[in-house]
């Protein structure tokens, strides 16, 4: 799978065309949720999906404060790395059926994956769907006045160099959001972040 090394723990770089290489965090990864994960949790107050999951840190994060919540990822090693730390976690693409369509309380979009599948736009329409209504979409952003970047993408571990897929980047006043409201945005430990409430 495309981020399966990184996902292990090997340093590794993700190719967006047209940009600088930008080097995955892999070690915040497989770390314990830090300080910039902090505002993730405390926005996430009833049952959570995290899309995208990685290795589980903010699923184990919520489960340790008593939150409900899933991580959903296309990787196995993902959802096996998600379960060793005591995570629940299935293996599943956002845009297949999942378990409480329309009844999540919160949809969490970390360490940039608002870029699942290459269109932010279309990936929020699917939160939409996904979440209850007044349901939050917490979404880690680019930097204001970044823009949006969409392209093919690949990750890259030492020499070896991923197949191309979809990604994209985007800072949160570049996203279209329709069918929510924007709560707020912050920067907290060097991370951008913001909140959307569904209408």
């Amino acid at each position: 799978m495309m981020f399966d090394q990184a996902l292990q723990g090997h340093p590794s770089w993700l190719d967006l065309a047209g940009t600088s290489p930008r080097e995955l965090s892999v070690a915040r990864w497989q770390a314990d949720a830090d300080e910039g994960d902090e505002i993730l949790l405390d926005a996430c107050t009833g049952p959570t999906l995290d899309v995208g999951c990685g290795p589980g840190r903010l699923v184990a994060a919520l489960l340790a404060r008593n939150v409900q919540a899933l991580g959903i990822d296309v990787s196995p090693v993902a959802i096996r790395r998600t379960t060793e730390r005591g995570g629940v976690a299935i293996r599943r693409d956002v845009f297949d059926l999942l378990p409480g369509e329309g009844r999540w309380h919160h949809l969490l979009l970390a360490d940039g994956n608002i870029g699942i599948g290459g269109n932010p736009a279309a990936l929020l329409r699917r939160a939409r769907q996904l979440l209850r209504p007044s349901g939050t979409v917490v979404v880690e952003v680019e930097q204001p006045g970044s823009g949006l970047t969409i392209g093919q993408a690949r990750v890259r571990t030492g020499g070896t160099l991923g197949k191309w897929f979809p990604w994209a980047w985007s800072d949160a006043e570049s996203l279209t959001a329709d069918g929510f409201f924007l709560l707020w945005q912050a920067e907290r430990a060097g991370r951008w972040f913001a909140c959307w409430e569904r209408l």
